[in-house]
């Protein structure tokens, strides 16, 4: 028994033993855990003090070489633009809509053609003179005729008698890659170089760039000996000094939004001072800041005394300071100089360092990555071609994998707004439907696709992985020509693809303008016979699955010529609306780029919005703020 006892007592004394022993290793083991985990970073990459004053210090890249609004395409001419000069109207830069300006009040005439725009009656330049309609007819005179040295014509190309003497907006012929890659010239094995003009795989096909298909169209000689005709008035018009009206070639719904962008915005006199080559702090602006300073440390904006809306401004000085990289913006960013950064080009590790901060925000940027059909060239002449082509691709997978997620899927053509994302998903299932239905079962029979991207990493990276995509899903083949960017326009000139990668920026959430700067045209012809080759409505947006069964449904305003048209059984024009541009597809848009930026948590009101136009009327200073460890809390 004793033998027993013991035998009994050393298993419980070795139970308690490796109790000991388990909960010791359990300690060590949660220790050296905890030691391993990821320290928690603080919720601001660089907490500092507030300034005293309602001072912004903002680094928006390097010093801007223009104060003319005519000239600003882009940060940082555009954000000293929309600080120093004031349009018709403004947007809010939260929700992006169109609020007054100069202009107080505005209305449209029923086919939206004609907008009237009442100013307000305190509106005042800098130097205390008044701001009038002349101002506006003087300033978009000068615009026009400017020509393309403004920037972003085709912005105002819809007024009537600006087209006329302004040139179409003119590509460089380099896409837009939003996104800084090196570049390489070496070709991987899947991609084959583009053949000389002549002796190209396919015949030489008649399809015009889609940026300026109306310049493409011959020119029409005079054989009858009558006079030309006379070219359209000017379609802005000074009907007294506070009362401007505006004539549109085509209905424009959003042209107040338009006309928010900093090029609409007036100059004062005839804008000779801004062919000086260097920046001059002397410029009379109309806007809530005035430009008192011009440094090696920047340029400075003062509240302007003569503004009409000054006492809701709560900003009292905008020190813009130059950087000129993205880490020395950083740096200024991190040592407290600064309190806002953007328009800075963070390079992928960057953006891993700064992720996780609460003062480091992102923002879909106002600008698409798309493949343009072509149209002209079978199979792609038939819509359920292209749609089974778009949903096969994945576009989650693409941004993740080949984007590293810095960039978001496009399941529309516009970053801004809502949209029905299951017209465009990926569907496997269906897209193997569509292509069967149109001949082409399994794939078999489809001849291998001609897709031509610029010469950029990312883009043949893209290019490589969608044609993996179509050969898995839909058994097709694709080959990749990989060409010079400067090369680009002259193939969609010549017709030479079956799908050419472009990229669009766009300033504005005018869907109309945006159309044409996607399309080259937001005209879209109708006639009262016309059947679309429609055999699945279920692929339609709602607002196109009426045109069914041999009738059509014209929706939006018509004018009584139009309405005349419909009678007559003659083709009239509408103008196409962003669902139009689904249905017809003649692009398929893969992602829209993503923008950074960097805010201190003490800055109230810098809304950092996909059209890159933060208003610094809104925008104000928490001097009182501080870090909540500070404040007690935990």
């Amino acid at each position: 028994m004793l033998i027993s006892f013991a035998n009994t007592l050393d298993l419980r004394s070795g139970r308690e033993l490796g109790r000991v022993v388990l909960i010791a290793l359990s300690t060590i083991l949660l220790t050296n855990c905890t030691q391993l985990e990821q320290p928690k970073v603080e919720p601001f990459y660089a907490v500092t003090v507030p300034p005293p004053k309602q001072e912004l210090r903002w680094s928006n890249g390097k010093t801007p070489k223009s104060f003319d609004p005519a000239r600003a395409a882009a940060a940082p001419e555009t954000d000293i633009v929309r600080a120093a000069y004031e349009g018709l109207t403004d947007l809010d830069s939260k929700s992006l809509r169109e609020i007054p300006g100069v202009a107080e009040k505005w209305e449209a005439s029923g086919d939206l053609r004609t907008w009237t725009f009442h100013l307000r009656d305190d509106a005042r330049w800098s130097n205390g003179e008044r701001v009038t309609a002349r101002d506006f007819v003087n300033s978009w005179t000068r615009l026009r005729d400017l020509g393309d040295k403004a920037a972003n014509t085709y912005l105002f190309q819809n007024i009537i008698g600006m087209k006329s003497k302004a040139n179409a907006e003119k590509q460089t012929g380099e896409p837009s890659d939003f996104i800084d890659q090196p570049v390489d010239e070496t070709l991987p094995q899947d991609v084959q170089p583009l053949l000389e003009p002549g002796i190209s795989p396919r015949s030489q096909l008649a399809a015009p760039t889609i940026t300026d298909r109306e310049s493409q169209k011959p020119a029409t000689q005079n054989l009858t000996g009558k006079k030309a005709p006379a070219e359209p008035k000017f379609g802005v018009e000074a009907v007294d000094d506070l009362t401007l009206k505006v004539s549109l070639e085509l209905p424009d719904k959003d042209f107040p939004k338009l006309v928010s962008n900093p090029i609409f915005r007036p100059v004062y006199g005839d804008g000779a001072n801004f062919s000086q080559l260097q920046l001059d702090p002397a410029i009379v602006t109309n806007g809530a800041f005035q430009i008192t300073g011009i440094g090696e440390d920047g340029i400075t904006l003062d509240l302007s005394d003569n503004y009409w809306n000054r006492s809701a401004v709560g900003l009292e000085r905008v020190r813009f300071v130059p950087a000129k990289s993205a880490e020395s913006a950083l740096e200024l960013y991190k040592k407290g100089e600064v309190d806002v950064v953007t328009n800075a080009a963070f390079k992928p590790l960057a953006l891993k360092l700064l992720a996780p901060y609460e003062d480091f925000r992102r923002t879909a940027h106002s600008a698409l990555n798309f493949y343009e059909f072509n149209t002209a060239n079978a199979p792609f002449s038939d819509r359920r071609v292209r749609v089974a082509l778009a949903i096969s691709i994945d576009r989650a997978k693409l941004t993740e994998d080949d984007l590293g997620g810095t960039n978001q899927p496009a399941y529309a053509f516009f970053p801004l707004g809502e949209h029905n994302k299951e017209i465009l998903a990926f569907d496997i299932v269906k897209a193997k439907e569509l292509l069967e239905i149109a001949g082409y079962a399994d794939g078999i029979g489809f001849p291998p696709i001609q897709l031509v991207v610029n010469r950029n990493d990312i883009q043949q990276r893209i290019a490589r992985s969608i044609a993996r995509m179509w050969k898995q899903n839909l058994n097709i083949e694709t080959d990749v020509i990989v060409v010079e960017s400067s090369k680009i326009e002259d193939i969609g000139k010549s017709g030479e693809f079956d799908l050419l990668r472009r990229g669009a920026v766009l300033p504005t959430n005018d869907e109309l303008v945006n159309i044409v700067s996607i399309f080259g045209s937001a005209k879209k012809v109708v006639e009262k016979s016309a059947t679309p080759p429609i055999t699945d409505p279920s692929i339609l947006p709602e607002n196109q699955k009426s045109i069914l069964n041999n009738k059509v449904t014209i929706k939006g305003s018509l004018d009584s010529a139009s309405k005349e048209s419909i009678a007559g059984n003659r083709e009239i024009i509408l103008t196409m609306t962003e669902d139009d541009a689904i249905f017809e597809l003649k692009a398929i848009p893969l992602y829209f780029p993503t923008a950074y930026s960097l805010v201190k948590p003490y800055i109230r009101g810098f809304e950092t919005n996909g059209l890159d136009a933060p208003s610094l009327k809104e925008v104000s200073i928490d001097n009182n703020w501080q870090p909540k460890s500070t404040q007690g809390e935990q």
